[in-house]
């Protein structure tokens, strides 16, 4: 299913915004400007992450939630067509060509897209001007790449090489930093985005996450912490493109 439509009306208004991660599920509505209708909901990502699990732990979750229209997940791997094909932080084999959209929306009875969770954070915070890059740090690394306000094909960031044989996850993901401790890895993130810098050449980067809370040094102008919350609120922008904040044209 596609990030957004090319429809200037959605019927959408209360949307159940879903956040798996590696380590926690996320739940709550949202209305169409992306504010929270409800508290956030939350609990352990199950310890065998096979979508069976997942998807009756996400049941059970919601189940408080009511009087939704839509549905919106974001999801930490790359996801197309309502399926899922990567799930490196919990279980790339047992989740590759899982039907994530079609199975929620048949349990729950309501249209439902599936987005990857960077991209969905993406179209919280981003401004709609130039190029804008989200990378979110949790237990992997993510990101979201934008042209003025447009949401560009996926890329998983996450896997290319940094050091020697470490990728981006295993690099700064949050096993390494259970492992190195805060100061290292602080270290390792300032180092990561002058790389980035050239590599994307973006005029503006937004940082979020669960880990972004654990950045100590001083940020160059055009780096953005953004809440972690941005994962939820984007929801509604994957129902209403146009929405309030006009990233789209």
């Amino acid at each position: 299913m596609p990030i957004a439509s090319r429809e200037n009306k959605s019927s959408a208004r209360r949307i159940l915004a879903i956040d798996i991660g590696g380590t926690g599920l996320k739940a709550a509505l949202v209305d169409t400007r992306g504010r929270f209708l409800t508290e956030r909901l939350k609990v352990m990502t199950p310890k065998l992450p096979y979508p069976k699990h997942v998807v009756s732990a996400l049941i059970e979750l919601v189940a408080p939630l009511k009087k939704y229209d839509h549905i919106s997940i974001g999801f930490p791997g790359y996801v197309r067509d309502g399926t899922v094909f990567t799930a490196p932080n919990l279980d790339t084999k047992a989740w590759a060509g899982f039907p994530l959209a079609r199975t929620i929306a048949k349990k729950l009875g309501k249209p439902t897209r599936l987005n990857n969770d960077a991209d969905v954070q993406g179209l919280a915070v981003i401004r709609g001007k130039g190029l804008e890059l989200v990378c979110t740090l949790g237990t992997g690394f993510g990101t979201a790449w934008f042209r003025d306000g447009e949401l560009m094909p996926h890329l998983e960031l996450a896997h290319m090489p940094i050091h020697h044989k470490d990728d981006f996850d295993a690099y700064i993901g949050e096993r390494e930093r259970e492992k190195i401790g805060d100061k290292e890895w602080n270290k390792r993130v300032k180092k990561l985005i002058p790389v980035l810098a050239t590599v994307m050449n973006y005029d503006h980067l937004f940082i979020g996450g669960g880990n972004s809370r654990r950045i100590r040094f001083k940020l160059p102008n055009n780096v953005t912490l953004v809440s972690n919350d941005a994962g939820m609120e984007g929801s509604a922008f994957v129902w209403h493109p146009k929405g309030p904040r006009k990233v789209r044209r």
